[in-house]
């Protein structure tokens, strides 16, 4: 792995350092643990914490320090933190063992928010003092745009680390995890947004609708504390942000039915709604934003939130958690069955586009000059096309094919075909008889429909496997 390789260059050469950012709960901090724990050097791990002061992080590092397998002479270290960060990694540097060592630095993001030096004296320390040293340097964060502006070109430390992005597990990886068979695996993938800090407690072979009533049973279950901890930690406070949030958690798509429902409420200022957009989808990615893809300019862009998981706790499950710690389980349970398939229906589309891209980025498409999978919807949302395979976004030069996704109970059947055929033209650039039409079913394809109804039929096995390829 590349701290395998990155430690392997530290003990033969000169320090290193990797920029390590992902998600919440996507298992940054375990992962390095378990690296620190297993590669037998000297190592100290320092945790910061959001809102402490300075000077407050300072004595914290410096009792890391002090606690630490470092092996460094006590005696040496300060009774009191530096008041300053280039003092304190002066300290640091002073604890460094000879022979190779790991220095882990987590929530850096919130360090930088605690003193806008802070980046200036982390790079100026690097550079005179552990660059040199047989020191691996691990910079952790969740918050993604801030770690992304770490590196950046404009930013101190540009060009001195390397970037690690984790991210959550794949539906594949679900599916080997769970022993789920494809359908199942993608609802798991689903429910949980590949998180290993909800996956961890879903037992082998359970399947989604058994896992999910037995959480209900459990207020403390991690199915409902890590998405609201996640959204707590990064929107403490009932803001402009944090209800704009909610909004499209509940439901709302687009940004005039979010505009009049803030202006119903009078919690969102005219005017404030497209800055507050752009950053939680741009700079927090707690929202994606979907265009509509056609070879014309279209309207209007669809907002969701990014994180599945998140999605579920803020359009069901946040409600079935208030049953749950009201000691009623069962009506919890019924509640989130009730809202189960919608929900399901419409939170799988971005996974089964994902997986389009990757097949066609490997080469098992039909279509070779695909390069991005959308949707395609007008402002009257008739038709609303789930699949659009196109060389490029949002404006494309070619369509390549068009599809719909029937992720419902009831297999597909002659009518749905027909909906799509009807549907498909309605797409700026679609061409009859060039362009291909595409159906993805839960329940694949019946056995009365010939295959070459549509140009390709997918499966959820399809789905899964495009994450293997």
């Amino acid at each position: 792995m590349l701290l395998d390789k990155r430690l392997a260059l530290v003990a033969r050469d000169a320090g290193a350092a990797v920029a390590v950012r992902g998600r919440r709960q996507v298992g940054k901090s375990r992962l390095v643990q378990e690296f620190c724990d297993r590669a037998g050097v000297p190592y100290v791990y320092f945790t910061a914490v959001k809102g402490a002061s300075p000077v407050d992080s300072m004595q914290d590092l410096l009792a890391e320090l002090r606690t630490s397998c470092l092996g460094a002479d006590l005696t040496l270290l300060p009774e009191v933190a530096p008041h300053h960060w280039p003092d304190m990694f002066r300290v640091l540097a002073g604890a460094l063992p000879e022979g190779p060592s790991i220095v882990v630095l987590d929530e850096v993001p919130w360090l930088a928010e605690q003193d806008p030096a802070f980046d200036g004296a982390l790079q100026a320390a690097w550079d005179r003092l552990l660059s040199r040293r047989p020191v691996l340097l691990l910079l952790l964060g969740s918050d993604l745009h801030m770690m992304e502006r770490l590196t950046a070109y404009d930013r101190p430390f540009y060009g001195r680390a390397d970037n690690l992005v984790l991210g959550p597990l794949s539906p594949a990886d679900v599916a080997s995890a769970l022993d789920l068979p494809a359908g199942q695996a993608i609802d798991a993938h689903l429910i949980t947004g590949g998180l290993p800090g909800v996956l961890r407690t879903w037992p082998a072979g359970c399947d989604p609708l058994t896992f999910l009533k037995q959480e209900c049973a459990d207020p403390a279950a991690p199915l409902f504390g890590v998405p609201e901890a996640s959204l707590l930690a990064e929107f403490p406070a009932p803001d402009q942000a944090r209800r704009v949030i909610e909004s499209v958690g509940s439901g709302d798509r687009t940004q005039a039915v979010i505009a009049a429902r803030a202006a119903v409420s009078g919690t969102v200022p005219s005017g404030t709604l497209s800055p507050i957009l752009q950053r939680l989808t741009l700079e927090k990615r707690v929202l994606a934003a979907d265009p509509p893809i056609s070879t014309r300019p279209g309207k209007p862009v669809l907002y969701r939130i990014a994180d599945s998981s998140l999605r579920l706790y803020l359009g069901v499950l946040r409600s079935a958690h208030d049953l749950s710690r009201r000691g009623r389980p069962d009506a919890a349970f019924a509640l989130v069955e009730r809202r189960w398939a919608s929900w399901r229906g419409r939170a799988v589309e971005p996974l089964v586009r994902e997986a389009l891209e990757l097949a066609a980025a490997s080469g098992h498409l039909p279509w070779a000059e695909v390069d991005a999978v959308g949707g395609w919807w007008n402002r009257r949302f008739d038709p609303e096309l789930d699949l659009v395979g196109a060389d490029r976004v949002p404006v494309a030069r070619c369509i390549d094919f068009v599809g719909s996704i029937k992720w419902l109970s009831s297999p597909v059947d002659r009518h749905d075909v027909a909906a799509l055929h009807v549907a498909a033209p309605a797409v700026p650039g679609f061409e009859e008889g060039r362009t291909g039409t595409v159906l993805v079913s839960l329940r694949g394809r019946p056995s009365d429909l010939d295959a070459d109804v549509v140009t390709l039929w997918w499966t959820p096995q399809d789905v899964v496997d495009a994450f293997r390829q």
